[in-house]
């Protein structure tokens, strides 16, 4: 099979194949840092349950990436995902003044794949990114493998950052 036919297989990073629970303290407080939460996530290590499935996805898939974190991270993002023995695969970032939630976001970037191509599963550990996805027809696999954190939960959905 062609790649170019191949269904896609779309991964969100922070939570799903990326651990940021070292960097959460960044997000806590009256003033979050999101400047040292996005510079930190170089040393994230991976997830080993996300990592795998992302490796066997790639098996019939062609593996996409779709994350919150914003444009200006592109460099760093594309060396940890490398690093990390991840599959090649186009990364969908949010635009650096794009505030709006996740699940709006992503949402959106997803509809535009699958007009393009099948997209056989979205992995991503947002419950509100997974219940939109869900409701508009796509198979979810919610990541629960790493610890979540209730300040990046609330920056998810109030500040649109990740």
């Amino acid at each position: 099979m062609r790649d170019d036919a191949r269904p896609l297989a779309v991964f969100d990073l922070d939570g799903t194949l990326a651990d940021n629970g070292h960097r959460q303290h960044f997000l806590e407080g009256a003033r979050r840092d999101w400047k040292g939460f996005f510079a930190a996530a170089v040393d994230d290590p991976p997830l080993e349950k996300g990592v795998k499935l992302a490796l066997s996805s790639a098996e019939q898939c062609e593996v996409v990436y779709l994350t919150g974190r914003p444009e200006r991270c592109r460099r760093d993002t594309l060396a940890w995902l490398e690093q990390h023995g991840l599959p090649r695969g186009r990364v969908h970032m949010r635009r650096n003044d794009d505030r709006r939630p996740a699940r709006r976001t992503k949402l959106e970037i997803l509809k535009r794949l699958g007009r393009e191509r099948e997209v056989r599963i979205l992995v991503d550990d947002d419950e509100l990114v997974c219940d939109a996805a869900e409701r508009a027809g796509f198979t979810v696999v919610r990541a629960r493998w790493a610890d979540s954190s209730p300040s990046l939960k609330d920056a998810q959905e109030r500040e649109g950052r990740t």
